[in-house]
């Protein structure tokens, strides 16, 4: 029931109802608040049930509502997907459980159950807490915004371009132009990091990052290819780093005259070796890799410190050689402008290499699931990161862009004595260093332009610098490597993609993604062969900017569509903003280099696609649904202020199917052609007493038609008749326009053998449907369009209301009956209408105008690839005399009406008697429904006329004579022609108020009988559904 109940009472309280006031004369209930945050919380005590008697606040928590002791106090649990480890999952009871009266002796439901009595759920409880501590549970490693983001964003930001390629960047662009390359990086970060925020505290988030986020908002289809390439742009972040720590292991080795085998062989040597050691760190769990990451971060200090005390440190003579000269003002002028060297010299390829250095602002998002408080931890974290890294490189770019040349020999005998006379007009002169001449000649080793390593050179103590590289790159490399396995194993959780799921088991109490640790592992160590970060960083760029444009395209999706359910804590954020970083993230991806975003959005067109196709069964309310609800609702609105018009007319089908299941035939002959063309709903009236309007029945209805790929709506209806039930759902189907225009419904195949009233109720529908003016459709089939013998069971079983069991064998059995039911139908119940027509012929009777109706339809047939091959056939009533005139003017009409006819037959022999053993046949059907009133008295004939209205009298069989004459001659006409048709399409006739039911459901019969394709006897509203008019 979803309640829980403390095991101790209040003394003298054993016959109160917890929850409920007493009205003894003991002291009135006090009620005390406590502040909770901006909240304020109001409790009551009893002086009998004192705090301290309270020993689980939780248990106390679960009281019944003071209405009834069955009705639940609002509780957290009734709210969240799953519960903690070791306990009953709680639910409140439902509305059918309130409604019933219980007898709590009687109540023998088990724990956890929601139909329960109170002092069962009491009983269940005390089991719960005596069994609950005996069971031993491992609570995961979680861990708060310091550590768990803004440490790790702080480390993944500051990377291999830190200490590596910021001061080339500063001397290519310049300080200002090197400003700008930041800001604009944190531009796109900043508001990336407000959409994240947003999304991240519009609800719980759940591991998987980047990925999760946008797939929970945007729907698998754009958050399935974003996982793929965001899992696959970390793993090349892990390399790229990598690869930054190789470079400067190597250089070092050089510098001590040490090398390996070559300068590249040696990357590759050391990056393998790292990467396998920041890999069996990763194995060993969170837990050490969050130490490892603390680590590197008091490390990183330390080396920030050892810069910025080197920059006031004045020179040695040794670093002036090398560019050094603490700072001035002359070099810092010097330096604001850019100085473009090389073919890397160029703006936006200076800012393709530093970005990857901001893109670390999701290394908090990624682990989410480790996070103790995801929703507050990661904006707090992650924006706090940003902040910090940003004021760093502003600081190191000018700082060092004030103190060092952009060129320098690093030979001592370039310093100019005292007394040096010679004309020298470089900046360094005024130094009292002359670099002239390795300036011109371009064969400078030092300075901002030359050495990748200056920051190590202007330093207080270069081992430090080294320090803060190992622990800078090693960190990123770290944090890269865990979070691409875990957004990757989310992904594989989730079975978009096939082949995948090996990928996403879990191992020990943190759920570690082993298999995925060694694919990224495998991935990286592939680009790390690369060795080149100029190559490896661009790529980098793309994939993140493409991840980033789709987290700013979900906040500003998720907060246009109106959604009552998007409601982030986190305020301070815009959807234009959002849009604004989706749009500048998709230039910035051309801009930086327009071959990697070609390959960037074709791939993710390409997994978009897949997704799309295959169509998971998944359902995350993604503001996608809600943008389609906007849609259908915006235009369903403004269309019903729309007049109809003749050139939109769409047969809108109100199809009487019952359960869909039962009468496949009918659903496909529909769908055929109102399929992405009018609405279809499949109507299904429950007319037994015991039926139960279930939304579980319409959810498996609608299942199985999208399984069928009929596109149709499916609505039951609980009435006392087929008639009431009918002419109910005519009045309330639909919405606005989107209503139905005509009923369909299959011939009554047992009209001879059923009750008289349940003929009366079959042709009173079609006169309802006429009298509100809707067209009608009766389907026949030789074989009939009910599959229940087929299925070999009275009642199709896969919809009924599950039973209990007694055991878990029968619940298995009870599951799998559904699927097999399901499969059943689809596999082995192939219709007519789902086979390929071939060069057959729709022959269509066109006896009486109804509008075009009986035209529009088999023309709608032929424009599906099924019935493309099939020539339509048009057959009219004339004369002999005028049938060649009466041809060419309907072919003159079907030509206006752009309709393509093979071929108008005129009939000029349907006013000749039918044969006479066709119309014994028919006067026997009828037989059965004659009141005979010769063989009966006046007094005893009138009682029969009143008591039942459907018998045919002697007069309106001979009034009504001739025109069941003409049925009977139509149909061997039919018959004659229509042998090899593939579908027959005849005007069906509308009947006087006078015409007994039981006679029209005789000229139905006899008009369709007979045949051995499928026959449609159909009819409009009398009013025009085609015209060859332009307006």
């Amino acid at each position: 029931m979803g309640h829980r109940f403390s095991k101790r009472r209040p003394a003298g309280a054993d016959n109160l109802t917890p929850g409920r006031f007493s009205t003894g004369e003991e002291a009135p209930p006090h009620y005390s608040s406590y502040n909770s945050g901006s909240e304020t919380a109001i409790t009551m005590e009893t002086p009998e049930r004192k705090t301290s008697e309270v020993p689980n606040s939780r248990q106390d928590n679960r009281r019944p509502s003071i209405y009834s002791t069955m009705d639940a106090m609002p509780h957290l649990e009734f709210y969240a997907n799953a519960t903690a480890t070791g306990r009953i999952r709680r639910s409140r009871p439902s509305l059918e459980t309130l409604r019933k009266a219980y007898d709590d002796g009687e109540s023998g439901n088990k724990c956890g159950s929601s139909t329960g009595s109170v002092s069962a759920l009491q009983e269940c409880g005390k089991e719960s807490e005596e069994n609950g501590p005996e069971e031993k549970t491992y609570q995961p490693v979680r861990f708060g915004w310091v550590t768990g983001v803004m440490i790790r964003c702080m480390l993944n930001i500051w990377g291999v371009i830190l200490f590596l390629r910021l001061s080339w960047i500063t001397s290519q662009a310049g300080i200002l132009l090197t400003w700008l390359i930041i800001l604009m990086s944190v531009l796109v970060t900043s508001i990336t990091a407000l959409s994240v925020s947003a999304i991240s505290t519009n609800g719980r988030v759940s591991s998987g990052g980047a990925y999760f986020m946008i797939s929970r908002t945007l729907g698998p289809e754009l958050g399935g290819p974003i996982g793929v390439v965001f899992s696959f742009a970390n793993a090349l972040a892990c390399a790229l780093n990598t690869v930054g720590f190789s470079e400067t292991v190597r250089d070092l080795l050089i510098e001590y005259d040490s090398q390996m085998v070559d300068s590249i062989n040696d990357v590759r040597i050391i990056g393998s070796i790292t990467v396998t050691m920041l890999l069996l760190i990763s194995l060993a769990g969170m837990e050490w890799e969050s130490k490892t990451q603390i680590l590197f971060f008091l490390v990183l200090m330390v080396s920030f410190v050892n810069y910025f005390v080197g920059t006031v440190i004045p020179a040695t003579p040794q670093k002036q050689s090398i560019g050094f000269f603490s700072y001035r003002r002359e070099i810092f002028l010097e330096n604001l402008l850019p100085n473009w060297r090389g073919p890397d010299g160029d703006f936006f390829r200076m800012f393709a290499i530093f970005f990857p250095s901001a893109i670390g602002i999701l290394a908090g998002a990624n682990i989410s699931g480790d996070l103790k408080e995801p929703e507050i931890a990661i904006p707090r974290g992650t924006l706090m990161a940003i902040f910090c890294t940003t004021m760093s490189y502003l600081a190191i770019s000018s700082t060092v862009g004030a103190c060092v040349l952009r060129d320098a020999s690093g030979n001592m005998n370039d310093s100019l004595p005292l007394n040096f006379t010679e004309e020298c007009e470089s900046l360094s002169c005024s130094l009292g260093w002359n670099f002239t001449e390795c300036e011109q000649s371009g064969s400078c080793s030092f300075g901002l332009s030359n050495n990748f390593q200056v920051l190590i050179q202007v330093s207080g103590f270069g081992p430090l610098i080294y320090a803060g590289i190992f622990a800078a790159t090693l960190s990123s490399a770290l944090a890269f490597l865990v979070s691409a396995p875990k957004v990757f194993q989310c992904l594989c959780k989730d079975n978009i993609y096939p082949y995948i799921g090996f990928f996403g088991k879990g191992y020990g109490k943190n759920n570690e993604p082993l298999r995925a640790y060694l694919l990224c592992y495998i991935i990286a160590m592939c680009f790390i062969l690369i060795a080149e970060l100029n190559v490896i960083a661009p790529l980098i760029s793309n994939f993140f900017l493409c991840s980033y444009a789709l987290i700013n395209f979900s906040c500003f999706h998720a907060s246009i569509t109106n959604s009552p359910g998007w409601r982030p804590s986190f305020r301070y954020y815009s959807p234009w903003t959002g849009l604004f970083g989706a749009v500048i993230s998709v230039v910035l991806m051309f801009l930086l280099t327009w071959w990697a975003a070609l390959i960037s959005l074709g791939l993710i067109i390409f997994l978009f696609g897949y997704v799309t196709y295959k169509k998971p069964e998944v359902n995350w309310g993604s503001s996608v649904q809600a943008s389609t609800y906007n849609m259908a609702l915006s235009y369903s609105v403004s269309l019903a202020g729309v007049e109809d018009h003749v050139k939109n007319y769409r047969p809108q089908c109100l199809v009487l199917t019952g359960p869909p299941t039962l009468r496949p035939a009918l659903v496909d002959f529909v769908g055929s052609f109102t399929k992405n063309v009018s609405l279809m709903i499949c109507g299904d009236i429950l007319m037994e007493e015991k039926s139960v309007v279930s939304q579980r029945n319409t959810n498996d209805m609608i299942k199985w038609l999208n399984q069928r790929k009929v596109r149709s709506f499916y609505t039951s209806f609980k009435a006392s008749s087929l008639r009431d039930g009918a002419r109910h759902l005519l009045q309330a189907s639909g919405l606005g326009k989107l209503k139905p225009n005509v009923l369909v419904l299959g011939f009554k195949m047992n009209w001879q053998e059923t009750s008289s009233q349940g003929i009366e109720d079959y042709i009173n529908t079609i006169y309802d449907s006429f009298d509100s003016n809707h067209g009608v459709c009766v389907l026949r089939l030789m074989d009939g369009l009910d599959i229940r013998d087929e299925l070999q069971t009275e009642v199709n079983q896969a919809f009924e209301i599950d039973e209990a069991t007694e055991s878990d064998q029968q619940n298995s059995d009870a599951d799998s009956d559904v699927d097999n039911t399901k499969n059943m139908v689809n596999d082995h119940i192939k219709t007519v209408f789902q086979s390929k027509q071939g060069k057959k012929t729709i022959d269509v009777y066109w006896i009486s105008d109804d509008g075009g109706l009986t035209l529009l339809v088999p023309y709608l047939l032929t424009r599906r690839k099924r019935w493309s091959r099939c020539k339509v056939r048009v057959f009219i009533i004339g004369e002999q005399q005028t049938m060649e005139n009466e041809r060419k003017e309907m072919m003159t009409l079907l030509q206006r009406f752009r309709l393509d006819v093979h071929d108008v037959i005129v009939m000029t022999d349907s006013e000749r008697p039918s044969l006479p053993k066709n119309t014994r046949v028919f006067e026997e059907k009828v037989a059965p429904f004659r009141l005979n009133e010769a063989q009966l008295d006046e007094r005893t004939a009138q009682q029969q006329r009143t008591e039942c209205p459907w018998k045919i009298t002697d007069k309106q069989m001979d009034a009504l004579r001739l025109k069941s004459e003409r049925k009977v001659r139509l149909n061997e006409i039919i018959r004659r022609n229509s042998k090899h048709a593939a579908l027959i399409l005849v005007s069906l006739p509308v009947p006087q108020t006078d015409c007994p039911s039981c006679l029209y459901m005789a000229w139905l019969d006899t008009l369709s009988c007979g045949l051995h394709c499928p026959v449609l006897l159909i009819r409009g509203n009398q009013q025009n559904v085609l015209t060859f008019y332009c307006q």
